[in-house]
């Protein structure tokens, strides 16, 4: 599935959209390059779970913030791990097969650490404001959620 936002305010209700479907330990891979609007749609879902949007910044450089709301919100970011193994001091299966929810940006650095099911949303920059965001189910739990959130 594919959407294009054409703001960032529709890529915000896009993640809106998306927190109005998501249940306790759903796990959603945030990719891209830098500046395609990860981050941006973190705080859409932030704000469908009940979160301020202007409390979620990039966690680049702590790794993982976690807010709450109606879901607790789980949101790494693992642009700065150069190997997979950087992860295990973390406790990583604890955050990942939890009852929060939780959003990784930059999840490829993770390689066969990785869940076995979740959604993935790759965000490509079109234009100054406009992103193509394509969704991609893993799992079955996944396959479902992208069919109410389209």
């Amino acid at each position: 599935m594919e959407k294009l936002s054409l703001s960032v305010n529709q890529t915000l209700k896009i993640g809106k959209r998306i927190a109005d479907k998501l249940s306790p330990g759903d796990i959603i891979l945030l990719s891209g390059p830098l500046g395609a609007g990860k981050t941006v749609l973190a705080k859409g879902v932030a704000s469908g779970l009940g979160i301020d949007k202007n409390e979620v910044v990039s966690p680049t450089f702590v790794l993982l913030r976690v807010y709450q709301g109606k879901h607790v919100l789980q949101h790494f970011d693992f642009y700065r791990i150069k190997a997979p193994q950087d992860f295990f001091g973390l406790g990583y299966q604890e955050y990942l097969y939890s009852d929060a929810v939780t959003l990784i940006e930059w999840p490829q650095r993770l390689k066969l650490l990785l869940p076995k099911e979740f959604l993935k949303i790759k965000l490509f920059t079109k234009a100054k404001n406009q992103r193509l965001i394509k969704f991609t189910a893993k799992g079955a739990r996944y396959k479902k959620l992208l069919k109410e959130i389209n």
